[in-house]
């Protein structure tokens, strides 16, 4: 028999820990909505002191041409001329040509930090996004936590299973977050600092030596691109956008694409059965299954080939996933407690959440197998978005 009052402490420290957590997160989305309105302004500044260039270049073009045009009748009638004139004629040309060129170069290095503060916006405004629905979605858990002790206890063996897995979300929030951090400050955070460093070398060389200004600046863009490819990995990892735009089908090409581009291993999807629609945590529990799958071949399993099979059934879904690597005793490796168990453990957790089957077939030279089966009725699994709609027939292969 379980102590009610041990389980209401319990419950009241998980809420206090949710508490904090969500407090955690209104702090770091107020921080990223300022950051948002000082990148807006600055953006704001440079796109007016962009236009405010704009138009000195405009003018100094016009002197310029005017120069050229007095060297020119200088050059062609020199007879009337004096040394000094012509001298000072071609001096006047050549000082507003390194004019206007200075200003040209300054008009690109505006133009390269309106790009940079454009993205910063973009990526802000996902971040606050995602804060305001962790805060919604920690508001929820706050919402089951605060419901009467009584009629938890009526469901006392439900709420026990409930309890494990609200501090299971926590812990796995808390660990996704310290992840993150950790890839931002030794990425982006890192390339950001360096641009900055890059930019100010940039602005001394306009004045001290402009013709290297060129080469440094497109060393420059190319960190750039470089943290912006770090920054799109992070945002892939913390949730492909292809998952909620396109489905688990085309977000799952686009993983094993890159995928096969990193690792060198050869990757056949096959689609059997009419594609329909799935609730979005359904396809986010089958996408990270299989994520997880293949993060365990990469470590793991030295294969050179991958099979993905997806069935769509009419209130189902299967799914392998078959490896030619080196195989393992599945018995050994749970009862070890290595990395890999806890990563089949985790699958596997997953799976039994949604009410599904998981099982792993494998032995020492022989492969891995991963199946997985979910039932997609709403009824089965008590996910809300059941399919809407059918689309993608037939049997589909990646090249």
């Amino acid at each position: 028999m379980v102590n009610i009052e041990n389980l209401e402490k319990i419950i009241q420290k998980t809420r206090r820990i949710v508490e904090k957590s969500k407090e955690e997160l209104y702090r770091l989305g107020e921080s990223a909505r300022l950051e948002y309105e000082r990148t807006k302004q600055e953006l704001e500044s440079v796109k007016k002191e962009i236009a405010s260039i704009i138009k000195e270049v405009d003018d100094m073009e016009k002197n310029y041409n005017q120069s050229r045009i007095r060297l020119m009748e200088v050059s062609r009638d020199f007879k009337h001329y004096s040394e000094e004139q012509i001298k000072e004629a071609y001096e006047e040309a050549n000082k507003k040509q390194i004019e206007l060129l200075s200003k040209r170069e300054k008009e690109k290095l505006l133009r390269l930090q309106r790009d940079h503060l454009e993205r910063n916006l973009k990526n802000l405004e996902v971040t606050i996004k995602r804060s305001e629905e962790l805060m919604a979605n920690v508001g929820m858990v706050l919402k089951i936590l605060s419901n009467d002790l009584e009629s938890i206890g009526n469901k006392i063996g439900e709420m026990q299973q409930m309890q494990a897995l609200g501090l299971s979300v926590i812990m796995a929030q808390e660990e996704e977050r310290k992840r993150v951090a950790r890839e931002i400050h030794d990425g982006p955070a890192q390339s950001l600092a360096n641009i900055v460093m890059r930019a100010e070398f940039c602005m001394k060389l306009m004045e001290v030596n402009p013709s290297m200004l060129k080469d440094e600046l497109y060393g420059l863009m190319d960190l750039v691109r470089r943290s912006l490819q770090d920054v799109r990995k992070i945002i892939f990892d913390l949730r492909p956008m292809a998952l909620d735009d396109l489905g688990l089908v085309p977000a799952l090409k686009r993983y094993v694409e890159q995928y096969m581009k990193d690792y060198g291993i050869y990757i056949e999807i096959i689609v059997m059965g009419n594609e329909y629609e799935l609730s979005s945590s359904l396809v986010v529990a089958l996408f990270r299954v299989i994520q997880e799958s293949m993060t365990n071949i990469r470590k793991y399993a030295r294969a050179t080939e991958v099979l993905i099979k997806i069935e769509f059934l009419k209130n189902r879904i299967n799914v392998v996933v078959r490896d030619n690597g080196c195989g393992f005793d599945v018995e050994k490796v749970m009862a070890e407690k290595s990395g890999m168990a806890f990563g089949l453990i985790g699958m596997r957790e997953r799976i039994q959440l949604l009410k599904g089957k998981f099982e792993v077939k494998s032995s020492p030279g022989h492969g891995t197998e991963v199946i997985l089966s979910v039932p997609t009725a709403h009824e089965e699994n008590g996910l809300a978005g059941v399919r809407r709609g059918e689309h993608v027939a037939g049997k589909q292969k990646t090249n």
